[in-house]
């Protein structure tokens, strides 16, 4: 001990070295490493890495709804979001997200995008109107969804629904072929605002649809679809329920 300050030099060199080691250059820091990927569950990762591509940034709708719509989540469930968030929508362009069928998420992770849609935006209440069923209660009926037609959709859709000044056509084959009677219910109560489409109370100005009405022109528009496609996407056949 004849060299104390040499000694204490000598430690605080060592200190040094092992500390730079942990935050050396090119090594993460503990708080940054990398999660695997069947751990993440951050609503914002998940959701841009799953859902934006189709659904928009923001929920904001693209190639298909706004998740972030108030009357989307008003009317469809949390079970009903997660059964087609893990499950998809067979024979539609809705690919299945859980790992029991097919995809890549767990349990959890379709938990966690179900919490965030639902607590980021699904927080508006509609107590002064009553709002259509998500899915329908009762068969509608193609013959009287020609006139249901007529007067909420044809001012902006056309004749016979192939497209107006205001709007493209809905009867085109390719589309009805990429679409579940389920999704189609939806777009009618729903709208695409995003892209100029009311909801089912402003088609028509102080006329909401009605509850028939909207299943009427909907099994209309289903009527529309390639025939030998019409039984697959029924309300009776295999994709009953798709929630987009």
């Amino acid at each position: 001990m004849r060299h104390p300050k040499l000694l204490l030099l000598v430690w605080a060199v060592i200190l040094t070295i092992s500390i730079g080691c942990t935050s050396a250059p090119g090594r993460p820091a503990l708080e940054s490493e990398v999660l695997p990927p069947d751990r993440v569950l951050s609503f914002d990762r998940l959701y841009q890495q799953n859902c934006a591509g189709c659904h928009g940034s923001g929920g904001a709708g693209g190639a298909a709804i706004s998740l972030s719509s108030e009357v989307y989540l008003a009317i469809a469930g949390d079970d009903t979001i997660r059964r087609v968030t893990a499950e998809g929508v067979p024979g539609t362009v809705m690919p299945a997200f859980a790992q029991s069928s097919g995809g890549m998420l767990t349990d959890e992770q379709i938990n966690a995008i179900v919490a965030g849609i639902r607590t980021r935006w699904g927080k508006a209440h509609f107590s002064d109107i009553a709002l259509p069923s998500y899915a329908a209660p009762t068969p509608g009926d193609s013959q009287r969804g020609v006139d249901v037609y007529r007067t909420y959709c044809s001012s902006c859709h056309g004749d016979g629904g192939r497209g107006g000044a205001r709007a493209g056509s809905i009867v085109d084959g390719s589309y009805l072929t990429l679409v579940s009677d389920q999704y189609l219910r939806t777009i009618v109560i729903v709208g695409r605002p995003e892209m100029g489409a009311p909801d089912w109370r402003d088609d028509v100005p102080g006329k909401p649809m009605s509850q028939q009405e909207i299943s009427d022109v909907v099994a209309w528009l289903a009527a529309q679809r390639p025939k030998i496609l019409n039984q697959a996407y029924s309300d009776k056949g295999p994709v009953t329920g798709g929630v987009r």
